[in-house]
C-alpha cells in the first residue's frame, strides 16, 4: 500500500513518511489500515520486531487526533453535537521506553501536535497533561492517573498497549489488565491498538478486547534461528554452516567473533548479573582486536561518561569492557549508564553486549546475532534453575537482525551435547510462544484493584465490583467461574478489617483512608503494615497485626486499635508520649511492606543483622518477630535493607554500599527511590490519622531523597547542590538555604573548588541577588582539604563522603 493511499491521516503525514524513505507499508501495516486501524476500529497487531509496529501505532495515534471526538449536543441550551481535536494514549510497560517514544513522536510536533510523557509522581492526577494530544505513560502511571482522577482521561480517542503480552506478567499484568478494562469504560467509544511480537493466543486478546487482529510472522529482513553445537551452527531449515571453536575459546566468543568478522554486532543473553559483567569482561579481549583507532577514541570518550555516572566499582567495570569494545546491562546499573551502553550499541560503537532478560524487553536495542548462552535461570519458588519460556526466549531472538544496516538477522542457543541440541529445537527453535494467561485473580493484585476500583468510582457494590470485573481477561479466560468471586470477597473482608472499604448490605464504600491509600498508589498491605507501624510507635508498644493476617470480619486483629480509640488513649495518659521514630526505624517500616523488594540475607548476614536488631530493638515500630518464627528471616532482610537506607542517609560513599551489601548503583538508587515514596504515603497517612508524626517521617524521607544528614537536608535541596557540595559549603560556615542566599561569593566558590560555573547556578537556584562569578577570587580558608573531606565511612557515622564532584545528584535526578 502507498503511503498516499492511507485513509484517514493527516494530510502532511504521506510527505512525512517519504522524507523518513517510507514510500510503501510493510504487509503488516497495510493489513492493519484494511482492518481499519486508521478509522477508529480496535486492533490486535501481533507481528514480529522490526516489522512496524510502532507504525501501526503512530498511524492510529495521528488519525485518532485528526478525526477528533464529537460532544454531545445540550437540547436545553439549545447545542449541537460539536467536533473537538482527539487525544491519544500510549502505554510501555517500562520508563526507559516511554523516553524513547516521546523522543520518536517529538517528530510531529512541528505540525502542531503536542507530545508529553509521565512515568513518576504516582499522587497526581497529570492536569499538564490534559493539553497534550499524545501522551507516553507507564501501565503503572495510567492507573495512578485513574485512582486520581484526571479528567483529561475522559477525552482519550485512542489508547495503544505496547508489549501487551506483558499481561501474562504475575507483578505488572494485573494493572495493565485493569487499566485498560477502566478506560474502556471511561471511554466507550475508544479506540484500543494492543501490539505486541510474541503472543501465543493472539485471537483471545482481540476477542477480550473486541479487537480484529493482524497475526504475521513477515519480517523486512530474514531471521534465521538456530544452535550451535561443537563446530557448526545448525538453522531450523535443516542447513548447517561451519562455525569452528577455536582452543582458547568459549563457543560464544567464537559467534562474537565470526560475527565481527562479517562487521556485525552480537547481543548475548545470560541469567544473572555476575555472568553479564563476566561474560563483557572476556568478550572485550575477543573485540578489542577488531577495532580501528577512531573506535577506540570514541569508545574511550564513552568510558569516561560511564565513569562520570556513579564512583562505583561498577561504574569503573562497565568503563573497562567499554573500552574494549564491549559491555554488559541489568538493572543493577543507574539509568544513565544504560542510556550510555544502549546509545553506543545501537551506533554501532560498542560491538557486543552481554545482558540479562531485562533488556529484552523494551528499548531498541538490535544486533546482527543474538545468542541464548543460557536458557536456564535460578527460580526461588522451584528450588532451582528451571528452563525460560518460549515467549521470554523468542522476545529475545527477535532482536536479531536491523532493517538497513544488517542483510539478515541470526538468532542462536548454545548446546553442549547431542541431546541437547535436540532439546533446543524442540523447546525453543520450533515452538510456539505459550498463550498469555491473566494473572489477576491472584490475591495481592485483587486486593490492590479492589480497592482501587471502588475508590475511583467504578464499582459501589459487590455487584458491580463483580460486573467490573467480568469486563476483564481473566474473566474472558477462565473456566473455574467461581474462583475470581471467592478471591474478591477474601479480599473485600480484608479491606473491612482494615479499615480501608466499609460495607453495608450489598453496597461498598472506601473510607476516606482508603481513598487516601488508593491516591498514593500504595498496596493496601503496605499501607496497614504502616499505619500499624505508627500507631504501635504512638501507643508506646509493639502490638502490631501480622502484615499476612485476614482475620474473619466478626473477629479484631490481635492488638488492634482503631484510629477513634487510639486518639482517646493517646489524650487520656499523657505518657503515652514518645520520642520521635529515629531514620532507621521508619526506613525499616517501609522496608518490609510488599512495595519494597528486599535485599537478601547473604552468607553470615543473620548473624550480623540478628545482633543489629537486638542492639537497636528500641527503634523499630511493632513488634520484633521471635527468632524461631518464620517470618523472622524476611525481617531481618527488611533491617538489612533499611540498613543500606541509613547509610545512603549518613553520607556513606556510593562505592562503599555497594560493596558493603552486594548491589549495583541501580539498586541503590531504586530502593531511595521506592522509600522516597513510601515514605511520602507514610507522610500522608500520619498526617490523617493525626498521629503527630508526620514531621519526623518528613525529615527522614528528605534525607533519603538527598542522601544526607539532618543538618544539610535545607541546603541539598537547593538544585546543583546535592549530598557532596552541600556538606562542603556547610563546612564553610554556610548552613541553610537562607546563608547561601546571602553568602559572600569568595566563600561560595572556595568551598565549591573555584568552579565558577557552578557557584553562579548554585547561588542563582538559592536566590541570591546576584550570583555572578566575575572578579570573585575562592576563599583559600574555604577550600576543603582536597585529602580530607570530612569523609563519612562508617554506619551512622559524622562527616560526608570523599570527593568526587560528579556524584551531586539528588532523588530527582534519577
Amino acid at each position: 500500500m502507498d503511503v498516499a493511499d492511507i485513509p484517514g491521516v493527516p494530510d502532511w503525514l504521506p510527505d512525512h513518511l517519504r522524507a523518513d524513505g517510507i514510500e510503501s507499508l510493510y504487509p503488516p501495516q497495510a493489513e492493519a489500515v484494511d482492518a481499519g486501524v486508521t478509522q477508529g476500529e480496535n486492533l490486535v497487531a501481533s507481528v514480529p520486531t522490526a516489522s512496524g509496529k510502532t507504525l501501526v501505532a503512530t498511524l492510529a495515534m495521528l488519525s485518532s487526533v485528526e478525526r477528533g471526538a464529537r460532544s454531545a449536543p445540550d437540547e436545553e441550551r439549545g447545542e449541537v453535537a460539536s467536533a473537538r481535536r482527539g487525544k491519544a494514549l500510549y502505554i510501555v510497560p517500562l520508563r526507559a521506553l516511554a523516553s524513547e517514544k516521546r523522543e520518536e513522536f517529538e517528530q510531529f510536533e512541528q505540525y502542531g501536535l503536542d507530545v508529553g510523557v509521565s512515568t513518576g509522581n504516582y499522587e497526581s492526577e497529570g492536569g499538564w497533561l490534559a493539553t497534550k494530544d499524545i501522551v507516553v505513560a507507564t501501565s503503572e502511571k495510567v492507573d495512578s492517573l485513574v485512582r486520581n482522577d484526571a479528567p483529561w482521561l475522559e477525552d482519550l480517542t485512542c489508547v495503544v498497549s505496547d508489549e501487551v503480552h506483558l499481561v501474562d506478567d504475575g507483578q505488572r499484568g494485573p494493572t495493565l489488565e485493569v487499566t485498560l478494562a477502566k478506560l474502556r469504560q471511561l471511554n466507550p467509544d475508544l479506540q484500543t491498538v494492543a501490539l505486541s511480537a510474541t503472543i501465543g493466543n493472539a485471537e483471545a486478546l482481540a476477542e477480550w478486547l473486541d479487537a480484529a487482529l493482524v497475526d504475521s510472522d513477515w519480517r523486512p529482513i530474514d531471521l534465521k534461528k538456530g544452535v550451535h553445537y561443537g563446530q557448526a551452527l545448525h538453522l531450523e531449515d535443516g542447513s548447517q554452516s561451519e562455525l569452528p571453536v577455536r582452543n582458547s575459546e568459549k563457543p560464544t566468543a567464537a559467534i562474537v567473533r565470526d560475527t565481527l568478522e562479517d562487521e556485525g554486532s552480537t547481543l548475548v543473553f545470560v541469567n544473572s548479573r555476575r555472568n553479564a559483567e563476566a561474560a563483557a569482561g572476556r568478550l572485550a579481549s575477543t573485540v578489542e582486536p577488531h577495532l580501528t583507532p577512531d573506535e577506540k577514541a570514541q569508545l574511550a570518550d564513552v568510558a569516561d561518561e560511564i565513569r562520570d555516572v556513579s564512583d562505583t566499582d561498577t561504574s569503573d567495570d562497565l568503563a573497562d569492557a567499554v573500552e574494549g569494545g564491549a559491555a554488559f546491562h541489568h538493572a543493577g546499573l543507574a539509568s544513565g549508564h544504560r542510556s550510555l551502553v544502549e546509545e553506543a550499541f545501537r551506533d554501532r560503537l560498542v560491538k557486543v553486549v552481554s545482558a540479562t532478560p531485562t533488556l529484552a524487553a523494551g528499548v531498541n536495542t538490535p544486533s546482527r546475532r543474538v545468542v541464548v548462552r543460557d536458557w536456564r535461570r535460578y527460580d526461588g519458588t522451584a528450588g532451582g534453575m528451571q528452563p525460560l519460556s518460549v515467549l521470554e526466549v523468542h522476545q529475545m531472538m527477535g532482536r536479531a537482525g536491523r532493517p538497513g544496516l544488517d542483510p539478515y538477522g541470526e538468532a542462536l542457543l548454545i548446546a553442549n551435547s547431542h541431546d541437547e541440541l535436540d532439546e533446543l529445537f524442540e523447546r525453543y527453535v520450533w515452538a510456539d510462544p505459550e498463550p498469555v494467561q491473566s494473572k489477576l485473580a491472584a490475591e495481592p493484585a485483587l486486593r490492590t484493584h479492589i480497592l482501587a476500583t471502588v475508590a475511583s468510582g467504578f464499582a459501589n457494590s459487590r455487584e458491580g465490583l463483580l460486573e467490573f470485573l467480568e469486563q476483564t481477561l481473566y474473566a474472558s479466560q477462565t473456566t473455574e467461574r467461581g474462583r475470581l468471586e471467592r478471591v474478591m470477597d477474601n479480599m473485600i473482608e480484608y479491606l473491612e478489617v482494615n479499615e480501608f472499604l466499609e460495607r453495608d448490605g450489598d453496597d461498598l464504600t472506601a473510607t476516606s483512608l482508603g481513598h487516601t491509600v488508593s491516591r498514593l498508589y500504595l498496596d493496601p498491605m503496605s499501607a496497614a503494615e504502616i499505619i500499624d507501624g505508627l500507631r504501635a510507635w504512638k501507643r508506646g508498644d509493639g502490638r502490631a497485626r501480622s502484615e499476612s493476617a485476614s482475620p474473619a470480619a466478626d473477629e479484631e486483629p490481635p492488638g488492634f486499635t482503631t484510629a477513634g480509640e487510639l486518639a482517646d488513649e493517646i489524650d487520656d495518659d499523657e505518657e503515652a508520649e514518645r520520642p520521635d521514630p529515629t531514620a532507621l526505624g521508619l526506613y525499616h517500616l517501609v522496608a518490609r511492606t510488599p512495595d519494597m523488594y528486599e535485599l537478601y540475607l547473604r552468607s553470615g548476614d543473620e548473624e550480623e543483622y540478628q545482633m543489629l536488631a537486638f542492639e537497636r530493638e528500641e527503634e523499630f515500630l511493632g513488634s520484633m518477630p521471635s527468632e524461631f518464627d518464620p517470618a523472622f528471616e524476611d525481617w531481618l532482610s527488611a533491617l538489612k535493607t533499611a540498613r543500606l537506607l541509613e547509610d545512603w542517609a549518613s553520607e556513606v560513599d556510593e562505592d562503599e554500599i555497594t560493596d558493603r551489601y552486594g548491589v549495583g548503583p541501580g539498586d541503590v538508587r531504586g530502593k531511595v527511590e521506592t522509600a522516597q515514596w513510601l515514605l511520602g504515603a507514610a507522610e500522608s497517612l500520619a498526617g490523617e490519622l493525626g498521629l503527630g508524626l508526620a514531621p519526623a517521617v518528613r525529615e527522614a524521607r528528605v534525607r533519603a531523597e538527598h542522601g544526607v544528614r539532618e543538618e544539610l537536608t535545607d541546603l541539598a535541596g537547593v538544585r546543583g547542590v546535592g549530598r557532596k557540595r552541600a556538606r562542603r559549603l556547610y563546612q564553610a560556615g554556610i548552613e541553610d538555604r537562607a546563608d547561601l542566599r546571602e553568602a559572600d561569593k569568595s566563600v561560595v566558590l572556595g568551598a565549591l573548588r573555584g568552579r565558577e560555573r557552578t557557584a553562579e547556578t548554585v547561588l542563582e537556584n538559592a536566590g541570591h541577588r546576584d550570583p555572578s562569578m566575575d572578579g570573585v577570587d575562592p576563599d583559600a580558608t574555604a577550600r576543603p582539604d582536597e585529602n580530607d573531606d570530612g569523609a563519612s565511612s562508617g554506619h551512622g557515622a559524622d562527616g560526608a563522603e570523599p570527593d568526587d564532584e560528579e556524584d551531586q545528584s539528588s532523588l530527582g535526578d534519577f
